[in-house]
This record gives structure tokens, sequence and C-alpha cells, in this order.
């Protein structure tokens, strides 16, 4: 075992001073038992669990590919890499996923990683074509396990699997208990860690806005309305009622964006952007967003749409009152609406047709640059270059996302048009990108 000094340096670096009982139990579990199922609540810190035994069982003298994270969604992938990264070990880490130029790919794969994350369908192309070696493989982790058979992915896990002959240890973690393990996984009896049932949601208060319309447009409208300007996240069952609301959202004043699975992985990036930084303050979605999401917590989750199952209602409340903090869930109902069996109708009924004090508009405007890691660009290049060449103060700059090839940097939206005008001829580390207002779904007026 790697000494206990380097394991509490990873956790200063990602600003932790202790773990909690359920990643203490899983990192003494999954470093000595073959099979581990890990049951916990979304928000509790799974990523973690996992990933500080990971660090235990890496070989430093040892090439190629030593474990792999499957994961359902190239948001949660993301989200496991940036916390590897944060850790600062000295382990290479690469992720593969869909809508990812699969060149990239395969240039960081020439060179392999020691720790390997990526969806299902991408890492089955990637073993197909043999970009990298599988016979060092010898810990698998499928992270949000029970999202990847909801969306359909046995049969790339299946070949995933039957291609990894050195595997001694497997660790399925889910947010959801409950799971029939298939065959395939290769998970014969294994050990159960279950932290769901101690899921303590006192933080979380419920409360319901009757709609006297079946439209329930204007119920929105009213409640957002009522929550001090403060973001939401406004849950619906379909991709088009996602569009549907976003858009009316928008023509009433509110600064909305929508993001749903029919995107391309592009837009859905640059939707989570603008809600991450702070241009937009809506986002309406389907429950592709209610787990495996890089946002941060929210105050407040609105269910436009109930699901027909309680435990994607449990999911997409997940978004709020994680661990200490609290948030409130309001759901919208109609008279002639489905009444469901989970719900408790009885609910605190909150009133909010007086309010019409529209939200305070966004603070922030994204700008887009062409160019990113590849092109040797980092956060502290853009912040040096917008201040001294673009006159910006301090508090002007908001979040800044770099990619492989563009970065994203949300500026105060009263200093855009001089910052634009400012730097339009200058050049940033010796070449001129072209930077502008970043492109999305809905357009802020002058």
């Amino acid at each position: 075992m790697k000494n206990q000094h380097h394991s509490n340096n990873l956790l200063l670096n990602l600003g932790i001073e202790h773990l909690n009982e359920m990643q203490l139990s899983a990192q003494e579990t999954i470093l000595t038992d073959r099979d581990v199922l890990l049951l916990s609540p979304t928000g509790s810190g799974k990523t973690l669990a996992f990933l500080l035994p990971i660090f235990e069982l890496l070989d430093e003298y040892q090439a190629g590919v030593q474990c792999l994270i499957i994961v359902p969604s190239r948001e949660l992938g993301l989200q496991i890499e940036q916390v590897w990264k944060k850790m600062g070990t000295s382990y290479k880490v690469n992720i593969c996923y869909g809508g990812h130029s699969i060149e990239t790919e395969i240039k960081n794969l020439s060179n392999p990683p020691s720790l390997l994350i990526g969806t299902p369908g991408r890492i089955a192309d990637h073993i197909d074509r043999g970009t990298f070696k599988v016979d060092r493989i010898q810990t698998l982790i499928l992270d949000e396990f029970d999202k990847s058979l909801q969306l359909g992915f046995q049969e790339q896990m299946s070949f995933i699997i039957s291609r990894l002959p050195k595997l001694n240890k497997r660790v399925l973690v889910s947010a959801t208990s409950g799971i029939v393990i298939p065959k395939y996984t290769r998970v014969v009896n294994p050990t159960v860690l279950d932290f769901i049932t101690a899921e303590d949601k006192v933080n979380l208060s419920l409360k319901r806005v009757v709609s006297k319309d079946k439209d329930k447009i204007s119920s929105l409208f009213q409640l957002i309305c009522s929550l001090k300007s403060q973001s939401a996240l406004i849950f619906c069952n379909h991709r088009d009622a996602a569009e549907r609301i976003s858009d009316a959202l928008n023509e009433k004043g509110i600064y909305a964006t929508y993001y749903h699975g029919g995107m391309d992985q592009e837009e859905r990036e640059r939707a989570l952007i603008h809600f991450r930084n702070g241009s937009v303050s809506y986002l309406v979605t389907t429950d592709l967003a209610s787990r495996g999401l890089d946002i941060p917590e929210m105050k407040h989750v609105i269910h436009y749409h109930l699901p027909s199952k309680e435990e994607e209602f449990t999911h997409r409340n997940g978004r709020t009152a994680r661990m200490l903090a609290s948030g409130t869930s309001y759901i919208i109902t109609h008279e002639s609406e489905k009444q469901f069996d989970y719900i408790d109708y009885s609910m605190p009924i909150l009133k909010v047709d007086t309010a019409t004090t529209l939200p305070k508009p966004p603070e922030f405007q994204t700008i887009y640059i062409s160019g990113g890691k590849k092109n040797k660009l980092n956060k502290i290049d853009i912040v040096g270059f917008f201040s001294q060449k673009g006159k910006l103060e301090k508090g002007d700059l908001g979040l800044i996302e770099v990619k492989d090839f563009i970065s994203f940097a949300a500026v105060k939206f009263n200093k855009v048009k001089d910052l634009l005008a400012l730097i339009r001829e200058e050049k940033m580390k010796g070449k001129r990108y072209k930077i502008e207002v970043a492109r999305n779904v809905i357009k802020k007026e002058e």
C-alpha cells in the first residue's frame, strides 16, 4: 500500500480534510475484495470513493492501461477525469467518448494512460481497432452502472468485458439499489456496500404549485419569478417539451436554455457551459441531466412533468439538498394530470400567482476562443490576455473552460463590447485567435 502521506496530499489537493463513512468503507473494501457493488446516493462522493483505492492499486513501474472506468455519459466521464487531475497524482489519465475526435484519442492512446475513462461505445470501438493493449488491465469500474443498463449499453459492455483477460477486480457503482447484475460482468456474489438506506433527505423540502391551466407555462413562469433570481433546473419528460418550454421562457424575458439527448455533443456541452458559468440561469432538461452532470449544486429543482418512476424522481431531486446543503423541489400539477403513487399530494402548496417580477438578467456572457489545450493555451494565458490587452479587472472574469481546440470564458455582460474592441487586433502567445460571443440557443439583446 502506498504511504499514507501521499494519500493525504491527494486529499489536500482536493481541499478535503476527511473522508466520509462510505468513502472509508469503499476504499478498504475495493483494496481487499475482488468484486464490489457500491450503492450510495447521488452527491455522496462516490467518485473519490473509487479513485483513491485505484491510486493505491496502480503500479508506477507498469506501462499501459491498468484501470478502465466505463461511464454512461461523457459528462460523468469528464467529471471523473477532473477529480483525478485535481488529485495531482503522477499517473496519466485519458478519456474517450462519442462526439470527441477519434484521431485525437488514438494519438493520446499511443502513449497509453494508467487510467482510461470512457463511454461503452467508444471504448468498444478502440478495443476493436486495437488502439491500446488490454492485457495489463486488472481493475474495471462500471460507474452509474444502472444508467448504462437503462441506456441499452449491454452489448458494448459485454464485448469490452469479454476482451479483458487479466481482470482481477470489478467494482459496480450505482445510486439505485435493486439492480440485477448481468452474467456478462462475471461478478458473482460481490461484497455489497449499501449506503442508500441511510440517505438523509431532511434537507430537501417538497412544494407543490397548482396550475389552473392545462398548459403549465404560466405557472412555471410565476414560480421562476418567485425564486428571487436564483437559478433552477427544470425537468420535463420529452425532448421537444424541453425546447418548447425553453423558447417560451425566453419569449417572456427569462434566460433559459435546453439540454437533451437529441442534441449533438457540442451543443449539449455548450448549453452546460452557459449554465455553469452563469450566462443562462435556467436549464430545461430531460432526465438525461438527473445524474452524472458537471453542474454546481442547485437550490431549486422544478418538475414541470413528473417521471413515471419514483427512482427518476429521486435522481432529479438528488441535484439539490446534497450532503449538508438544503434545497427545494417543486412539483407543478394540474388537476387533469395522472396522479402518481410515489407522490404525497398533501405536501405544502406554494402560491405563486402574484409573482411577476422578472429574475435579474445573467451577469455574464460567454466568450468563445478558437484555441485550446492542443494549441498550448491554458487558463492563465486567457486571464492574462483579457486583463492586459482587454483591460478587464478581477471581478469581470468568471469561469474559464479550456477544451482541446476551443475555450470559453465568462465575462461580465457590460464589459464584453469594450473587451472585444480592445483585443480585436491583438495576439495571444504570438497567435491571433477568433474571439467572439459564443453562440447559444438564446440571444441576449443589447
